[in-house]
């Protein structure tokens, strides 16, 4: 759902109620956590086959009267009694069910209906509930009665628990309807907006309107959707064939249209080749994708029709994202929401490489990991990605959690994986037969990326998914050279250690610089405590674990060490090259283990002219490139002092900038 941007609005958290209805069923029998039972809404004894929604809507008084048609499918061996989800702040007048009154109930945020007669199991029911009232607003916002530029602005976001604000269903996203209406009638000065197709708009000849949308796709619950305003409507197209396209529309607050918006909107169409390409066509392709404009703070992927308070590029290609993942494919239950949202998070950073390039793609995923105790990036999740409590808004939309790590995850497996069998194994996921326009769990995931790849994943998901923290690296390495002026280097690799797992199982690729050249070698770390020796061409001058960045981790320490395990390398700043310069120098550095790293300029008499980095840095290599034009424009030539400082070191050279 909601892009939560990094910074997430969690403003609006609430606490749900939820019964205790169904058993959370397991595809691998290995995996006893998805054996327990678990406090969930809905009633298990249908299966939803089709939601209509014919309901209207005025702005003065705030109010919502209509019918909802639920058709389903007994599961039942037999069944005379079922309830819906509907709160108590709407008024239910009267239930039909297969044509005839039917008595209810409306108690406990429950509409529970008797049938005339007791029917079998497989038998389709069809039931019209009559209601009225002014919807509740939890969680999100559920349903919401606003103004923008003047008029009204009414707008849906049922997730998770919201639907039951304002209509009546089966409130879980496990059981998708196979489609659905919805009929809204509102003022003619007004333009609702739903899901799918527009197949009709009939003018009452009351100052009002209705216009009838039709969702011929599969449909969770809380991805039915309403947003009402006096729109302007902007359109483009995205081209899925030579001679066929979608309407790609895009319903603004005419207040907010400009020319910036429309660029950013314009790219709408390429962003859909892009998933297209990598996932499979675009899910709804017979219908349509939009964005309507609304007054929340972020991010909405209804289905088709994105809810959208921003439209910048990284929010348009997260909500997009989830058409493929989290409407296609939705989450079975909320534990296994990072299907949706780490999902889309990541598929922002797939853009990005796309568009920008990869190092707009690395610099996005180590925004993600970002620094512990750094609000909402995955170094700072508490907990497992998994969700172990689905009561809670924030719990299940944690950004550190559900967001930023299970992105990382994607970027982490892809590391793993590497490129052709990641991308292969996430399309087999998303076109699977069994999960196409259906519901999924983790564990459904793994098994099509260990079938895709061939390779057993089974430690990755087991520490990632359901483990805590990240792995925190040390290592020393020591270099033995050979007659034939080759070498053989030992790295030992130790982890601290960690409550769940105990240390974390990954490869690791390691990058050991030669006075031949670079060789980068990939090691299967297994052991705590692990030590590898690597054959390498030349005299080894340095070794960098992890040096593309495909785990997050802290490095702590990395030491070179002699044959006795003594240390042999310490903090080191070396000479700026090119010197003298002009404008451009790189300033090299090696820090032994994670610190804050301060590097300053000062000019000849000690006066400070630039702080160049202040941070917190991991062990091994640095650079800098400093280039005097952009940090001290206007300087003159001559001598200046860079200085390198952390708690236990300082260290200046001098540096000569010739104009």
């Amino acid at each position: 759902m909601k892009y939560l941007l990094t910074l997430l609005f969690f403003s609006l958290l609430f606490n749900i109620n939820a019964q205790e209805r169904k058993i959370h069923t397991c595809r691998n029998a290995n995996h006893a956590h998805r054996l327990s039972k678990i406090t969930y809404p809905g009633d298990s004894n249908i299966d939803i086959t089709y939601y209509k929604l014919a309901i209207e809507i005025t702005a003065s008084p705030e109010y919502l009267s209509g019918y909802v048609t639920v058709e389903a499918r007994t599961v039942a061996d037999s069944l005379k009694d079922f309830y819906l989800d509907l709160q108590n702040t709407m008024t239910v007048d009267s239930v039909v069910a297969n044509n005839n009154t039917a008595t209810f109930t409306h108690t406990s945020n429950k509409i529970n209906i008797s049938l005339d007669k007791t029917v079998m199991k497989d038998s389709l029911i069809s039931v019209n509930v009559y209601y009225r009232g002014v919807p509740g607003s939890s969680g999100f916002g559920s349903f919401e009665f606003n103004n923008q530029g003047g008029s009204p602005a009414i707008w849906t976001l049922s997730e998770p628990y919201g639907a039951a604000d304002w209509w009546p269903s089966k409130n879980t996203p496990a059981d998708k309807a196979d489609s659905s209406d919805v009929w809204i009638t509102v003022s003619d000065q007004l333009t609702p907006v739903s899901n799918g197709s527009l197949e009709e708009v009939i003018e009452n000849g009351d100052g009002t309107h209705t216009y009838k949308w039709k969702n011929s796709y599969p449909i969770a619950q809380y991805l039915i959707s309403l947003a009402i305003t006096d729109y302007y409507l902007y359109t483009n197209y995205y081209h899925y064939s030579e001679t066929d396209s979608m309407p790609v529309t895009h319903y603004n607050y005419p207040s907010n249209w400009d020319e910036a918006r429309k660029s950013d909107l314009d790219k709408t169409p390429l962003m859909i080749e892009l998933f297209a390409d990598l996932f499979g066509e675009y899910p709804f392709v017979n219908e349509k994708y939009g964005h309507a404009e609304f007054g929340w703070g972020g991010g909405m992927e209804h289905q088709t029709i994105s809810s959208m308070g921003y439209f910048y590029e990284s929010i348009v290609a997260h909500e997009l994202a989830h058409q493929w993942f989290g409407d296609k494919i939705t989450c079975k239950d909320w534990h296994h929401i990072w299907l949706n949202e780490g999902f889309a998070t990541y598929l922002e950073a797939l853009w990005d490489e796309h568009y920008h390039g990869p190092d707009a793609y690395m610099e996005n995923i180590l925004d993600n990991m970002g620094e512990p105790g750094q609000y909402g990036t995955a170094k700072s999740a508490r907990g497992t990605i998994y969700v172990q409590d689905i009561s809670t808004t924030n719990q299940i939309f944690n950004s550190a959690r559900s967001y930023a790590k299970g992105a990382v995850v994607l970027h982490m497996l892809r590391g793993v994986l590497g490129d052709s069998l990641f991308f292969k194994g996430m399309k087999a996921y998303i076109t699977d037969p069994e999960l196409a326009y259906d519901v999924a769990t983790t564990e459904d995931f793994q098994e099509i990326m260990e079938n895709e790849s061939g390779v057993d994943l089974n430690y990755f998901f087991q520490e990632w998914i359901y483990g805590e923290n990240y792995p925190k690296y040390s290592y020393n390495w020591f270099g033995e050279i050979n007659v034939d002026n080759s070498s053989t280097v030992n790295v030992t690799i130790s982890q601290r250690t960690n409550s769940n797992p105990t240390f974390f199982t990954m490869p690791i690729q390691l990058k050991i610089s030669t006075s031949q050249g670079d060789t980068l070698v990939t090691v299967f770390n297994d052991q705590q405590e692990q030590s590898f020796l690597i054959p390498v061409n030349g005299i080894p001058n340095s070794v960098e674990l992890d040096p593309n960045n495909l785990i997050m981790k802290d490095i702590e320490s990395a030491v070179q060490v002699d044959e006795n395990g003594v240390s042999v390398n310490s903090y080191k700043l070396e000479q700026n090259y090119p010197n003298p310069f002009n404008p451009s120098t790189v300033i090299n550095y090696y820090i032994p283990e994670q610190t804050n790293v301060i590097l300053k300029i000062y000019d000849v008499l000690g006066n400070e002219l630039a702080t160049l980095v202040n941070e917190i840095q991991q062990a091994g290599h640095h650079n800098y490139t400093l280039n005097f034009t952009d940090v001290l424009p206007g300087i003159s030539s001559g001598v200046y002092i860079y200085t390198l400082e952390t708690p236990n070191y300082r260290e200046s050279r001098k540096m000569m900038l010739l104009k």
